[in-house]
């Protein structure tokens, strides 16, 4: 992330935000990992309207940053700019002051209750999910490749599109500066954030939109994860094209999807639009978004037959190099 300075007004307002009682303990709630109203209400026993002029006052001195999930608001310490004059001194203050040990221990419940929500919804799904899993080759073979195809090379920001229980994110997120997760459904999201939670990834952001229309700048990240989203879409080749539009130059996308099969009982079970994608009809995607295709991988079944799926993989990279980018605005005419 690229490093931001406060100047001496917005570090004032910052520190003017920060010193009251209740702000102080929502800015060191807000450390450990995104938190919504409702949350922070119940944590620290206070209204809901007085919570929310609280986060309206650190929002507004840009301490704090605010996004929806459908009709939630979840809250995140900000990472940039008098932010970051905040999070050193949250870091220095006494664990075992009673406030913050309280707060800590109703965090934690808060937390056990979520992770129970996110484990019902996800149980009622695991038989389908078990039994597609059964068909191709186990997830830990898979994960490797996906490490493999993408090798060393360091990773700033990090998209995961249709992130589901968010274990692209448990797997990569550790290498990126910064690592984000879209999903459009609010439940998927909520056991993508208690799998995160338990895996101690609390900065990583979660995010609700449109994988047709992604809430990002253009040229923004320069890793973005496909990993078995493009069968339930109607248009994948649009999703494509859309992600391609958020990389910065040289940036990659990572496709994890299934080859061609004929399963057709994947299209009443579990809602697949597309059975499977060949090389070809990647490459070709992949060229119409203005990628290379530098790697396409297939991963065979532990047993082979017709009921059985093949996984397969596909980078493409961005064709632009950073000698494209603008590294510093162009020398003005003086007048």
């Amino acid at each position: 992330m690229e490093a931001t300075h406060a100047s001496f007004s917005e570090a004032l307002e910052a520190l003017k935000a920060a010193a009251e009682e209740t702000r102080l303990r929502i800015l060191a709630l807000l450390a450990q990992g995104e938190l919504s109203v409702s949350d922070l209400t119940e944590i620290l026993g206070q209204s809901q309207p007085r919570i929310s002029r609280h986060l309206k006052l650190l929002v507004e001195a840009e301490l704090v940053e605010r996004h929806r999930e459908g009709a939630w608001a979840f809250f995140r310490l900000a990472e940039t700019g008098a932010a970051r004059l905040i999070r050193p001194v949250i870091e220095t203050l006494d664990r075992d002051d009673p406030h913050l040990f309280a707060d800590r221990t109703r965090l934690a419940a808060v937390r056990r209750q979520r992770a129970q929500a996110a484990q019902s919804f996800f149980a009622r799904l695991a038989p389908q999910w078990d039994r597609l899993r059964s068909l191709h080759a186990p997830e830990a073979v898979v994960e490797a490749a996906v490490l493999e195809a993408l090798g060393g090379k360091p990773v700033r920001n990090l998209l995961d599109l249709g992130t589901g229980t968010g274990r692209m994110l448990q797997l990569l997120g550790s290498r990126a500066i910064r690592a984000v997760g879209l999903d459009a459904s609010h439940a998927m999201l909520s056991v993508a954030r208690a799998n995160l939670e338990k895996a101690g990834l609390t900065r990583i952001e979660l995010r609700q939109g449109d994988i047709y229309a992604p809430p990002f700048p253009r040229n923004t990240f320069d890793l973005i994860v496909v990993h078995q989203v493009l069968h339930y879409l109607d248009d994948p080749a649009r999703a494509l094209r859309e992600a391609a539009q958020l990389l910065c130059p040289g940036g990659r996308v990572l496709i994890v999807d299934f080859a061609p099969h004929n399963l057709e009982f994947l299209r009443e079970t579990q809602a697949h639009r597309r059975l499977g994608f060949s090389t070809e009809q990647m490459k070709a995607w992949l060229t119409e978004a203005g990628l290379d295709c530098a790697c396409a991988r297939e991963i065979a079944p532990p047993q082979g037959g017709e009921n059985q799926l093949t996984v397969s993989l596909w980078l493409g990279e961005d064709r632009r190099t950073l000698t494209d980018w603008p590294l510093a605005a162009p020398n003005r005419e003086v007048a």
